[in-house]
């Protein structure tokens, strides 16, 4: 999507700035994001804060300074695999409840810690996600909670990465949970800017660490090892997320047009999904659904598909767009599943996604339409009814 005016003139205003934000990122930074937690009614002190430039390095540092193996819900964002591995750690996948994604069954959950202890590992953190990516479920609250006290109780500390809890496609009828609601003292919450506030050029993530002296002292090995790495948000970009995360009106304004319209136009892809004979949970946020082609395991076997790597490159080249398979989630390589977004959806050029945010009903636009029909063409669904 475009980047909004006042955005763009606070980044130029600040492109003097040939110095980074100090390692955590400066005051003003660490004080909108205090801000940004103060109005979803959590107390959170600026010293408690964290920023880096992205959740990636972010949750490589903070994961670094926890120790231990991990813990994760199945599937789970493709980046957080990758920054486990990195520290030499093990990552282990929980299967998910069958209602949603981001949270790991509670009993599957003990039975894996009990497992990797058995084994000699040494599992310490839990990372979940209650609004999630790669799924768009929202998890209920019950959810959270039950997976939670399971890992609390078995010395787990819970980092939380709520990145798209602001792009709720129902903000009015849908519950989200944060564990740290409930548990102050043993949940880190991750907070990604390019999920719903800034572009993803952009990168700018902050993390709230609990007020207690081991919190203090994770926030403090988490500084360190930021400092190390080099990983330091850019002057700029500093002064745009701190702009973004006070949530003037016109951010809030873009924030909830361009969730409206990726909620829209997911719908119409589940729709399209569901009658091609494929199974996908209802999307509830962010910009992604997540399809599981197991049942078209005998049409796509006859296109030489059988199983995610082959799917991902069969629907790439489709669709013309990256369409990762389950493999990059966690998932077995033999399940047909695959993550697909909402913003090719909305068009191939600056053009035509500007027309889909300004379009009273993006679904009417002849460049939505046809990106819809073509996936339906290429899961081998029938033609697309029109919308109700």
């Amino acid at each position: 999507m475009p980047v909004l005016p006042d955005l763009a003139r606070v980044c130029a205003a600040a492109a003097d700035r040939t110095s980074p934000e100090p390692p955590g990122g400066g005051a003003a930074l660490r004080e909108a994001a205090r801000g940004y937690w103060a109005r979803r009614g959590a107390a959170v002190a600026a010293e408690d804060v964290v920023a880096a430039p992205g959740a990636p390095p972010l949750l490589l540092a903070l994961l670094a300074a926890l120790g231990g193996d991990v813990l994760m819900p199945r599937p789970c964002p493709a980046w957080w695999i990758p920054q486990v591995r990195l520290l030499g750690r093990a990552a282990y996948s929980v299967p998910t409840p069958a209602e949603c994604g981001g949270v790991p069954d509670p009993f599957a959950l003990l039975e894996t810690v009990r497992r990797v202890r058995a084994e000699g590992g040494d599992p310490r953190v839990l990372l979940l996600s209650p609004a999630d990516d790669p799924t768009g479920t929202v998890a209920a609250p019950e959810a959270v909670g039950e997976a939670c006290e399971a890992a609390i109780a078995e010395g787990l500390h819970v980092v939380s990465d709520e990145t798209w809890c602001d792009t709720l496609h129902a903000p009015h009828g849908t519950v989200l949970f944060s564990p740290a609601e409930r548990w102050p003292d043993q949940v880190t919450v991750l907070y990604d800017t390019v999920g719903a506030l800034l572009p993803a050029a952009w990168p700018a993530a902050v993390a709230r660490f609990p007020a207690t002296a081991a919190g203090a002292a994770r926030r403090t090995d988490t500084l360190d090892l930021l400092t190390a790495l080099g990983a330091l948000v850019a002057g700029p970009v500093g002064a745009a997320a701190a702009h973004a995360l006070g949530e003037p009106g016109p951010v809030a304004d873009r924030v909830r047009t361009a969730t409206a319209l990726h909620a829209r136009v997911a719908v119409a892809a589940h729709r399209v999904v569901l009658a091609c004979g494929a199974l996908s949970l209802p999307p509830e946020a962010g910009r992604h659904l997540y399809a599981d082609l197991g049942p078209l395991r005998g049409r796509l076997a006859a296109l030489g598909v059988t199983d995610s790597l082959e799917l991902e490159d069969h629907l790439s080249r489709r669709l013309g767009t990256p369409v990762p398979g389950g493999h990059r989630f966690g998932e077995a390589p033999d399940t047909l599943r695959v993550r697909l977004s909402t913003g090719p959806l909305l068009g191939a050029t600056p053009e035509q996604r500007t027309a889909s945010l300004a379009a009273p009903d993006p679904l009417a636009l002849p460049h939505v339409a046809r990106a819809l029909d073509r996936l339906g063409a290429a899961l081998g669904g029938p033609a697309r009814a029109a919308p109700p």
